[in-house]
C-alpha cells in the first residue's frame, strides 16, 4: 500500500486538478493507494471540493478546527500511514504539496526506488529547470550559505526540497523512539531538512533522485514565508548530527 500524504490550508484552486491527476499516475502504476488529505481549517470551498472526490478516489479526508501548519500537519499524516498500515516493511509514504509545487508524477520513480532497496528516497530539483522567483531563489541560496556543514553533510545532496518517498518501518521506529514528542519543529523547506536528519538514522539505504517539479513554483506559486523559515536556522544548526 502507498499512502500519499498531502496537507493542505485553502486549496480549493488546486486540490481538485491535483487529485485527478494523482488518479492517472496510480491507475497506470497499479498499485494499490490512498491518499490521506489533512484540511487544515481552511476558510475557502476546501471543504466541498474534497467532498465531491470522496466517491472517486481511496481519499481519506482528516480535519482540523485550528490550523497547526504545513509541517505540524504532514507528520501528522505519517503518523496516521504507520497507524493504519499492516506491513510496515513493505508498505511506504509519499509526501506532496498541494500547489503543485510536487508533481504527482514523481510517486511513481520515488516508489521504485524504494521497491529497489532504498528506505528513504529524497526528489531533488534539477537546477536547468528552476522557475522560482528572485526572493525564493536567494531566500534558498542563503539557507543553503547559513546551515552550513548541516546541509553540505546531509545524506542527498539538497535536504530541503521535496517530495520525499518513506518506507513505513522507518517513520515507525522514528516515532516509537520520540515518545509521541513531535519529530519536527521547524516550518516550511527546513522542515523537510529537520524530518531527514530524524528518519535517516533508522534507514538502511537514503537516495535521491531528480525530479523536474520538485522546490519549483509548479503548476501554482508556492506559499513561502522568509521569517519563517529562517527563524529556526540557528536552533537547526545546533542540533541536527549527521550519522556518516
Amino acid at each position: 500500500m502507498i499512502y500519499i500524504c498531502i496537507p493542505i490550508e485553502n486549496a480549493e484552486d488546486t486540490i481538485g486538478l491535483l487529485l485527478w491527476k494523482i488518479r492517472v499516475v496510480m491507475a497506470e502504476f497499479g498499485r494499490d493507494y490512498e491518499i490521506l488529505v489533512l484540511d487544515d481549517a481552511s476558510t475557502d470551498r476546501t471543504r466541498e471540493v474534497l467532498e465531491g472526490y470522496r466517491s472517486r478516489l481511496p481519499l481519506r479526508i482528516l480535519r482540523n478546527d485550528e490550523s497547526i501548519g504545513e509541517s505540524a500537519g504532514l507528520e501528522l499524516l505519517l503518523r496516521e500511514a504507520v497507524v493504519s498500515t499492516k506491513y510496515p516493511k513493505r508498505d511506504s509514504a509519499v509526501t506532496l504539496r498541494s500547489d503543485f509545487s510536487d508533481s504527482p508524477d514523481a510517486i511513481v520513480p520515488l516508489v521504485r526506488a524504494l521497491e529497489g532497496g532504498s528506505d528513504i528516497v529524497a526528489g531533488t530539483l534539477k537546477t536547468e529547470k528552476i522557475k522560482s522567483s528572485f526572493l525564493v531563489n536567494i531566500s534558498r541560496f542563503l539557507m543553503e550559505v547559513l546551515l552550513g556543514k548541516v546541509f553540505y553533510s546531509a545524506p542527498v545532496s539538497n535536504p530541503l526540497c521535496g517530495p520525499r518517498a518513506y518506507r513505513l518501518i522507518v517513520l515507525k521506529k522514528a516515532f516509537n523512539a520520540s515518545n509521541k514528542r513531535p519529530l519536527v519543529a521547524s516550518r516550511g523547506w527546513l522542515a523537510n531538512l529537520e524530518l531527514l536528519s530524524v528518519l535517516a538514522p533508522h534507514a538502511r539505504k537514503v537516495s535521491e533522485m531528480a525530479i523536474d517539479s520538485s522546490c519549483q513554483s509548479g503548476f501554482y506559486t508556492s506559499r513561502f514565508s522568509v521569517i519563517g523559515t529562517f527563524s529556526s536556522i540557528r536552533r537547526v544548526r545546533q542540533e541536527v548530527v549527521w550519522e556518516n
